[in-house]
C-alpha cells in the first residue's frame, strides 16, 4: 500500500512539473502586462495602464489586424482546396497520382527558411510587389498541405458503404458530397482550418520573406522590437488574446458535451 500511494504521489508531482512548465510562461506574460514598469525585468507594480495604452499603438493595432485578416482569409481559401484536393487524391487514381500524393509533404517537413526563399523567388519572377497579398499567398501555399492531410486521414476512415448506399438510395454525386460526406469528415476539415490559423497566427520566417516594407504582422513587429525591448502593451494584447481564446475553448467544450448529451438522450 505505501508503494502504491508513493506511485501515486510522484505521478501527482510530475504531472504538476509538467503544467507548470507549460502554463508558467503564460502566466508570467499575462503579470508582467500589469507591470508598472515599461522593463519586463522586474515587477515594480500593479497598473492598468499599458491595457489603455494599447489603443493608441497604431502600429501595433493595425500589425494585429494585418495578423486576423491574413490568417481568416489564408484559413478560409486554404480549407476549401485543402478539402476539396483531399476528395480528389482520395475518390480519383490518375498517371502522377503517387507522386503528388508523396509532394504535398514537402512544404510540412522543408524547413520554413527554404520555403521562405522559394515563395520569395516566385514573387520576384512574378514580378509581384511584396505586400499584403503576397503574405496571403505565402500562407495559403504552407497551410494547404496541413489541411490536405487532415481531411485526408478522417476520409480513410470512413466506412466504404457510405458512398454506395447513399447511391442505392438515389443520390446524385453532389448530394452524396454535400449531406453525406460533408458532415461526416467536418472534424478532419475543422482540425485542417484550426491548425491553419495557428500557423498563420504566428508564422514569422515566411512572412519575413513575403511581407514588403509597408507590411507589417503582429509576429514580426514583436520580432523587430525584441532588440529594443518588447513593451508592455505587446504583453497586454496578448494577455487579451489568450483570454479571448480561452473563452473560445471553453464555450465549444461546453457545447460540444452538452451536444453528446443529446444524442445520448435520443
Amino acid at each position: 500500500m505505501a508503494s502504491l500511494k508513493r506511485g501515486r504521489n510522484l505521478r501527482k508531482i510530475y504531472i504538476a512539473f509538467v503544467l507548470l512548465l507549460l502554463f508558467l510562461p503564460i502566466f508570467i506574460l499575462i503579470a508582467f502586462s500589469f507591470n508598472e514598469s515599461k522593463l519586463n525585468v522586474i515587477f515594480t507594480g500593479f497598473t492598468f495602464d499599458w491595457y489603455m495604452r494599447l489603443f493608441e499603438n497604431t502600429d501595433l493595432l493595425d500589425a494585429f489586424k494585418n495578423t486576423i485578416l491574413i490568417a481568416v482569409l489564408s484559413t478560409t481559401i486554404s480549407t476549401v482546396i485543402g478539402t476539396i484536393s483531399a476528395v480528389g487524391l482520395k475518390k480519383f487514381r490518375f498517371k502522377g497520382h503517387g507522386f503528388i500524393d508523396k509532394l504535398i509533404y514537402i512544404p510540412i517537413v522543408i524547413p520554413e527558411i527554404v520555403l521562405g526563399i522559394a515563395l520569395l523567388s516566385v514573387f520576384t519572377l512574378a514580378k509581384l510587389e511584396l505586400g499584403f497579398w503576397t503574405v496571403l499567398l505565402a500562407h495559403i501555399s504552407f497551410s494547404v498541405p496541413f489541411v490536405i492531410t487532415s481531411v485526408r486521414s478522417t476520409l480513410y476512415a470512413l466506412p466504404k458503404h457510405v458512398e454506395l448506399a447513399a447511391s442505392d438510395l438515389g443520390a446524385s454525386r453532389w448530394q452524396t458530397f454535400w449531406y453525406v460526406i460533408l458532415p461526416l469528415i467536418w472534424p478532419g476539415i475543422v482540425s485542417g482550418a484550426l491548425l491553419a490559423f495557428t500557423l498563420s497566427m504566428d508564422d514569422v520566417v515566411i512572412s519575413y520573406f513575403s511581407a514588403g516594407p509597408g507590411t507589417n504582422t503582429l509576429p514580426l513587429y514583436i520580432y523587430a522590437n525584441i532588440k529594443t525591448g518588447i513593451s508592455p502593451d505587446v504583453n497586454a494584447l496578448t494577455s487579451i488574446m489568450l483570454v479571448v481564446t480561452v473563452i473560445t475553448l471553453v464555450l465549444s467544450a461546453h457545447f460540444q458535451s452538452k451536444k453528446t448529451a443529446n444524442r445520448s438522450l435520443r
